[in-house]
């Protein structure tokens, strides 16, 4: 299932809704306990906290089911994001009287909901493991593909897979474990093994497929109700990112997507335009305490210009404050910026963090070199070196780089060529699923990011 182009799990879903309710009738069971239920705006009290719980949960991870597989990773995330919950209600309370819905009532909601939350998870977790109620995998074909998909099945907890075997026609593969789940068979033993095991998703993961794709087999697979589809497919739902590993030229150009429409850009450049402007008024005076801390950290410029490459492969300036110290290139050869990086300044470090330093990239944004959601703009020395290194990298520049970025908020800071065809399969993903709303949850997980202090270091 996608919601705002992004795969949500059916599991995940599940437990959004359930736990939504679970709240907002903890808070009506509080309020009623305390004598609050006719308190003037009650109904939209009880929406507003449950809201702001919910959102406390999500930057938690809660609605990750493959972090959240255990009962202690789900009882001290459950109290982390409760407590972060409680403490924000009550600056707002300070703020804003209004929103008070009584002496008490929150202590006792958050104690309701979180009991409440600890025994249906429980639940969820055992039913989840359910042989009866998973969705039974068999994978045609062993090659790299195959593999990685495999290892994704069995990594996560979001989707109710289980890969029941893989087929192989060499003799020789039978029985022998591929990743974990053996080889169980033939091309000839499909239609056998879907009725035996139950199969009701085929995984066809074959590098060549011609005269070697078992088309009668899947093909009566598929009249039993049996769903076939490509490893690309697969993994692109599972992990939200685009599979490199075999990928054909053919599965781009066929697939869905790939075809940001003229009204789509135009919009997004609209809104480009409009944020970057009130995003430079309101954070002028913070800009300038950065530029001012910058300046007497260490000697050298507070903000510096590098080329980087953007859309269609243009050129431009991109400006940021200053985190290195001046001589980081010292020898006049691009350096790859490392994690924990010793060039970096003590305010350098602080204003990396916190993503201060790109906050002259609005500029950008506003003469149209950037835009706020893209991929990440890179330095053209390096971007000769990793289109020789990485299939399809070159297709990143079909749209503008951003300010942050679905790689930006889903993948670890990286430097290295391996970091960077991890990060482009995220790239993919975005240019395929291009649109202004899938663009305002990635700068609503940015602000997750930061908060949880998961940036550049």
């Amino acid at each position: 299932m996608r919601v705002f182009n992004r795969y949500v799990s059916p599991r995940g879903l599940t437990v959004f809704a359930f736990e939504l309710v679970l709240i907002a009738g903890s808070v009506l069971y509080a309020m009623y306990l305390h004598g609050g239920v006719d308190t003037p705006g009650a109904i939209w009290k009880v929406v507003f906290i449950t809201a702001l719980c919910q959102l406390s949960f999500y930057y938690h991870e809660l609605y990750d089911l493959t972090v959240v597989n255990s009962p202690r990773e789900l009882l001290v995330r459950l109290l982390q994001a409760s407590g972060a919950a409680s403490l924000l209600l009550a600056a707002l309370y300070v703020i804003f009287p209004g929103l008070v819905i009584g002496h008490g009532v929150m202590a006792s909601s958050v104690l309701f909901f979180v009991l409440a939350i600890v025994l249906w998870r429980l639940l969820f977790l055992q039913v989840g493991r359910a042989r009866g109620l998973q969705e039974h995998v068999l994978i045609v074909g062993t090659n790299a593909s195959a593999r990685r998909v495999a290892r994704e099945v069995l990594d996560q907890h979001d989707y109710a897979y289980k890969i029941v075997g893989f087929i192989d026609d060499d003799p020789a593969m039978l029985g022998r474990s591929i990743v974990n789940p053996a080889v169980i068979g033939a091309s000839s033993d499909i239609v056998r093994l879907v009725r035996e095991q139950r199969v009701s998703r085929i995984i066809v993961g074959l590098s060549d497929r011609r005269g070697k794709l078992p088309i009668e087999e899947l093909l009566e697979a598929k009249l039993q109700g049996v769903r076939i589809e490509e490893p690309e497919t697969t993994y692109e739902r599972l992990t939200s990112r685009i599979m490199l590993d075999e990928l054909k030229p053919s599965w781009l150009i066929f697939s869905d997507g790939f075809r940001a429409r003229w009204l789509t850009r135009a919009m997004k450049r609209g809104l480009d335009v409009v944020l970057s402007i009130v995003g430079m008024v309101l954070a002028l005076p913070l800009m300038v305490l950065t530029a001012i801390a910058v300046r007497l950290d260490t000697p050298g410029p507070v903000v510096y210009a590098q080329e980087r490459v953007g859309e269609r492969g243009r050129r431009f300036m991109v400006y940021k404050f200053r985190s290195m110290r001046t001589d980081a290139e010292g020898g006049g050869t691009p350096i790859w910026a490392r994690d924990r990086d010793d060039r970096v300044t003590r305010v350098g470090r602080f204003i990396r963090l916190t993503r201060l330093d790109e906050m002259p990239q609005l500029w950008n944004v506003l003469r149209g070199d950037m835009s706020f959601v893209g991929p990440r703009p890179e330095r053209p020395f390096f971007v000769e070196q990793l289109a020789e290194a990485i299939p399809f990298y070159r297709q990143r520049h079909a749209v503008k780089p951003g300010v942050t970025g679905w790689a930006q908020v889903r993948y670890r800071y990286g430097a290295s060529i391996e970091d960077a065809r991890e990060k482009l399969q995220y790239d993919l993903y975005y240019i395929k699923h291009m649109s202004i709303i899938f663009d305002l949850t990635i700068v609503f997980d940015t602000v997750k990011v930061i908060l949880l202090r998961k940036g550049a270091q």
